[in-house]
């Protein structure tokens, strides 16, 4: 079986230095807070190109808090408008509403997949504050034109890069492409922590110090609490395997870039719909999703024929139980998508062989 994913697998070349991290950290005795997250925050703010890094507990609590901290600041107020695609896993949309704030769905691409600019100033109301861009599968949003519109009608951007790391366009990569962005380092991504981990990077440096307090209960000195805040700290062991690994990033970007090269150039069947993609750095491939009418049947095939696959997401947000608000409103595009993707293997750990059988597999189908 060629699995969609093995984690063991791809965390194998960096068990050694794991090792002496883990040593390190237990002689070290300091837990939370401490040298390895200053210095991931450091690294990765560096990475971006951003100017300051806030390590947080998960992906959903960094885009939780950039909302949060510019209520705190007053450019947010309960109750305002987000513009968000509906075509996203639903932690985007959880986040605007744990933040009180609205979400105003906007239907993508059917060919990026990544929210449509062209329908964003359609939904622009007096109540309109922000947009959140999702990079979605690893792929950049149309950020040029999203920041173009936002910067029009005075609204924030929020990148959610949860599974962008490293994706880049004109030389800026996702985290620095508006006022903020949120990371998740969910041990499945492109830089995977081995835990539950995120990340916050913004050049604002009004935000940053309010953040920096907000993760850790609202407090810059300890037991002096000036605002209302939470805990979530980025885990200091997790801080340190993510030290290791971004070193890697790009080598490990590349090599999924390649593998998609050969995907979209040898998986020939009519059945069967490919990504739309440029071949520019705009796309790191967190994931490499196909579409096909009858995706069940398809799945069995390759199950059957010893390829594991997955479906990102096979039930879109506005039709969740848990945003029952949302479950009247209607996306053709949306439904679609989550109706016809199936996510086939594709990460650094795949050999030529495996390549090979899941193409030659497809193209039998």
């Amino acid at each position: 079986m060629i699995q969609f994913l093995n984690l063991k697998k791809l965390n194998q070349p960096f068990e050694v230095a794991f090792q002496q991290k883990m040593k390190q950290f237990l002689d070290g005795g300091w837990y939370i807070l401490g040298s390895e997250v200053k210095t991931f925050e450091t690294n990765f703010a560096n990475y971006c190109g951003a100017k300051h890094c806030i390590g947080v507990g998960n992906g959903l609590d960094a885009l939780v808090l950039i909302f949060k901290g510019y209520i705190q600041l007053g450019k947010l107020q309960k109750g305002d408008e987000v513009i968000i695609p509906a075509n996203t896993y639903i932690a985007s949309i959880l986040a605007v509403m744990q933040a009180d704030l609205v979400p105003v769905l906007v239907e993508p691409r059917s060919e990026t997949y990544t929210i449509n600019p062209d329908l964003i100033l359609e939904k622009i109301t007096h109540k309109t504050k922000a947009i959140l861009p999702v990079h979605l599968y690893g792929q950049l949003c149309e950020m040029e034109v999203i920041n173009s519109i936002a910067k029009k009608h005075n609204l924030l951007v929020v990148e959610d890069a949860a599974q962008a790391h490293g994706a880049m366009w004109n030389e800026i990569k996702a985290g620095n492409f508006g006022n903020a962005a949120g990371f998740s380092f969910y041990p499945g991504k492109n830089l995977g922590a081995l835990g539950d981990a995120g990340a916050i990077t913004t050049n604002d440096d009004a935000l940053a110090e309010v953040l920096f307090s907000m993760r850790n209960y609202g407090s810059k000195v300890k037991y002096e609490n000036e605002i209302v805040g939470i805990n979530s700290r980025l885990d200091e062991l997790q801080a340190a395997f993510l030290n290791i690994k971004l070193g890697y990033l790009d080598a490990e970007n590349e090599s999924r870039r390649t593998i998609a090269k050969r995907y979209l150039s040898e998986i020939k069947n009519d059945k069967i719909v490919l990504p739309q993609w440029d071949e520019s750095n705009n796309h790191v491939f967190h994931l490499f999703l196909i579409r096909t009418d009858n995706r069940l049947a398809l799945q069995d095939y390759l199950k059957e024929c010893g390829v594991e696959t997955m479906i990102h997401y096979p039930i879109p947000p506005h039709k969740q139980k848990a945003l029952a608000s949302l479950n009247h409103m209607i996306f053709p595009i949306t439904e679609m998508i989550h109706n016809e993707v199936l996510s086939i293997p594709l990460n650094s750990t795949l050999t030529d062989d495996e390549i090979n059988y899941v193409i030659s597999t497809l193209n039998k189908y």
